[in-house]
C-alpha cells in the first residue's frame, strides 16, 4: 500500500510525451543534483579556457533550449577540456562538449546536432527515469528516503552512480533514439537541417573506425566511447526514421555555418593540454608543475585530470603518476599514509634522479605492486606499477623500474616540448593531399589517417582546392 501510495503522489507528466510518468525525483531535486554535481565535473575535466568560444557554443545551446520541450529550464553550455570525444549531460539543464569532439565537427550545424542530443535527454528527463528505476530497485532505501531524511544522502549516492554509468555508455538504445528525435527536431525549428544528426553519427562512426584502425597496430582495445553513436549500427533505419520525422519542422532555408564554426575552433587546443600536461612518445612534460618522466615504449599512454597511467601491450601491468599531496615531513611518512600498505610491508628511502623519495614493494588486493613517492619542491608525487600476476611483474621489472626511476625536475629542453598541439584552419591549395601533410605533421604515423578524420574525408577523400581545412600543428 506504501508503495502504491509513493507511485501515486509521484506521478508527473512528462515533459515530452505528455503522458504520466512515475518518477521519484522532483524538478526542484533533478535541478539540484545537476547544480550539486556541475562542480564535479568542472573539476574533473577543467574548463577550455577559451571565452569566445565558450560563449559561442553556449549561444548555439541556448538558440535550442528555447526551442526545446522545457524552454524555462535554465541551461548550461560548457566546453571542458578533454581531449575526449565526448558530450553529455546532468539533470537540470548542465550539458558538457568536451574540446575533443569539436575537433572532429565541421559545421555549426553538426555542433547543434550534438547539443540538440544531449538536450533531449534532459528534457526528456532519461536521467531521471533512470534514477528512478535505480532508486525503486532498491525499496527500503527508497522509503527511508522519503520518511526518514538523515538517510536521504543515499539518494545523492544512487544519483552518483546512475549519472557516472550514463556518461559513460548512454542512456540505452531507446532512450538514446528519442534523444536523436528530439534533437532532430530542434534543429530544425532552430533553422538547421536535421539531417546534421545523421552527419554526426557518421562523423563519430568514422572516428571509431579509424580508432579501432590504430588500436589494431598497437595491439591495444579500441577505447569505449558514449552512447551519442555507441548505440547506432551502421546504416541504421531507425535512427533515419526519427531523424525524417523532424522534416516537417524544417524551415525552408537551413543555417550550416561551416567557415564560423571551423573559424572559432582555430588554434583550439588539441590533445593534451598544457594544464594536464603533454604526452609525446611516451614521455610526460608537465611545465606548470615542473616534471617530467618516461613511461615504457609500447604501453598505452592515458592522461587524465588526476593522474596519468601507462598500460603494458597486454594489459596485465600497469603504472600510475599521480598526487600524493603536500611534501610534508618525509617522502616515507606520506607513502605509509597514501597507500594501503599490507602489513609488515618496508619502506626504504631513497633518492630518485638527487630528489628525496621512498619505495616499497607489497600485495595490495592480491597484486605485486611497487610505490615510490618522490618530493618534488612544496609536492609530493606517487608512482604505482602494478602487475596481475608475480609473473608479468617479473617480466615487466625491467620496464617498471626504468620508468619510476625517470621521474625527474623538467628541463629547459623539455619545457619547449611541453607545448600543446592545436588545430589550425588552412584553405586547401590544388592538389594538396593529405599524404603530403602528414609529412610535415606531429601527429605521427597515423597523421593521414587522422588528417582525414578530423575534416570528415575518412578513409579516402581528398582536400578540394579552395575548401576550409584543418590541420594539427
Amino acid at each position: 500500500m506504501l508503495l502504491v501510495a509513493l507511485a501515486l503522489s509521484n506521478c508527473a507528466q512528462n515533459p515530452v510525451s505528455g503522458q504520466p510518468n512515475l518518477v521519484l525525483v522532483s524538478e526542484t531535486q533533478e535541478i539540484a543534483i545537476g547544480r550539486r554535481e556541475d562542480p564535479k565535473v568542472r573539476k574533473e575535466y577543467g574548463v577550455y579556457d577559451n571565452a569566445p568560444l565558450q560563449q559561442y557554443v553556449n549561444e548555439v545551446g541556448q538558440r535550442l533550449a528555447k526551442a526545446s520541450h522545457r524552454p524555462g529550464l535554465e541551461y548550461h553550455f560548457l566546453v571542458v577540456d578533454s581531449p575526449d570525444v565526448n558530450a553529455f549531460a546532468l539533470p537540470g539543464g548542465y550539458l558538457y562538449i568536451a574540446r575533443g569532439l569539436l575537433a572532429y565537427l565541421n559545421s555549426e550545424a553538426e555542433l547543434a546536432a550534438v547539443l540538440g542530443h544531449e538536450l533531449g535527454h534532459v528534457t526528456a528527463r532519461h536521467s531521471v527515469q533512470q534514477l528512478t528505476a535505480a532508486t525503486a530497485a532498491n525499496i527500503g532505501a527508497a522509503i527511508l528516503q522519503i520518511f526518514v531524511p538523515e538517510t536521504r544522502g543515499g539518494l545523492g549516492d544512487t544519483a552518483i552512480n546512475v549519472l557516472g554509468g550514463a556518461l559513460l555508455s548512454g542512456y540505452g538504445r531507446e532512450h538514446e533514439l528519442e534523444a536523436d528525435r528530439l534533437g532532430a527536431e530542434y534543429l530544425a525549428r532552430t533553422g538547421y537541417d536535421p539531417q546534421a544528426t545523421v552527419k554526426v553519427v557518421g562523423v563519430l562512426k568514422n572516428q571509431e573506425l579509424f580508432d579501432a584502425e590504430v588500436a589494431k597496430a598497437e595491439g591495444r582495445q579500441p577505447r569505449a566511447y558514449h552512447g551519442l553513436f555507441a548505440t547506432h549500427p551502421d546504416n541504421d533505419t531507425r535512427l533515419q526514421q526519427v531523424v525524417g520525422e523532424a522534416a516537417r519542422f524544417k524551415q525552408a532555408s537551413t543555417r550550416t555555418a561551416r567557415e564560423e564554426f571551423l573559424r572559432r575552433i582555430d588554434r583550439m587546443v588539441f590533445a593534451d593540454s598544457a594544464s594536464q600536461g603533454i604526452v609525446r612518445d611516451n614521455h610526460l612534460y608537465h611545465a606548470q608543475l615542473g616534471l617530467a618522466m618516461r613511461f615504457p615504449a609500447g604501453w598505452r599512454v592515458r592522461n587524465r585530470p588526476q593522474n596519468v597511467t601507462a598500460t603494458s601491450p597486454k594489459g596485465e601491468a600497469l603504472i600510475d603518476l599521480r598526487s600524493g599531496g603536500p611534501a610534508q615531513g618525509s617522502p616515507a611518512d606520506v607513502l605509509r599514509k597514501r597507500v594501503n600498505l599490507s602489513f609488515g610491508a618496508q619502506v626504504t628511502p631513497t633518492t630518485v634522479n638527487g630528489l628525496p623519495a621512498a619505495m616499497t614493494t607489497t600485495t595490495i588486493g592480491g597484486a605485486p605492486t611497487r610505490v615510490v613517492c618522490v618530493f618534488l619542491g612544496k609536492s609530493a608525487y606517487l608512482i604505482g606499477a602494478q602487475a596481475r600476476t608475480a609473473a608479468a611483474f617479473n617480466q615487466h621489472q625491467g620496464e617498471i623500474n626504468a620508468s619510476l626511476m625517470s621521474f625527474h625536475a623538467i628541463t629547459s629542453e623539455e619545457r619547449a616540448l611541453a607545448r600543446p598541439l592545436r588545430l589550425r584552419v588552412i584553405t586547401a591549395q590544388p592538389g594538396l593531399t593529405f599524404a603530403q601533410l602528414a609529412q610535415r605533421s606531429p601527429l605521427g604515423r597515423f597523421a593521414e589517417g587522422h588528417l582525414r578524420v578530423i575534416n570528415g574525408l575518412y578513409p579516402a577523400g581528398e582536400p578540394v582546392a579552395g575548401q576550409p581545412l584543418k590541420i594539427v600543428e
